[in-house]
């Protein structure tokens, strides 16, 4: 969701350990790097990256119940947190054209 992967995979990615090709992959599709591409100008609408749109969306999902982030560094912790300051601007409206993009 954060568009790191748009062109391509990282050296510094976790998609980039042996092993993890199958990561990858899933990260490299042709479809979801689409939907990423599509859900960025949402992002920028709503003055959030997309990690946060990520995340606010899973907390206001009624069909979400539990919400696990991941970070390797703290600054990553504290642009998860900033998440919840999204969430009051997901209307109904936002809400749909974002499931409309993820076909959710």
């Amino acid at each position: 969701m954060t568009g790191k992967y748009s062109d391509g995979v990282p050296a510094d990615s976790r998609a980039a350990v042996k092993g993890y090709e199958w990561l990858a992959e899933r990260i490299l599709d042709p479809d979801n790097l689409r939907k990423v591409r599509a859900l960025e100008p949402i992002a920028r609408e709503l003055d959030c990256t997309p990690a946060q749109m990520a995340l606010a969306w899973c907390l206001k999902n009624p069909h979400v119940s539990t919400v696990i982030t991941g970070a390797s560094r703290p600054a990553q912790v504290a642009e998860n947190m900033r998440a919840l300051d999204v969430v009051p601007r997901l209307t109904a409206e936002v809400m749909a054209r974002i499931d409309a993009v993820v076909g959710a």
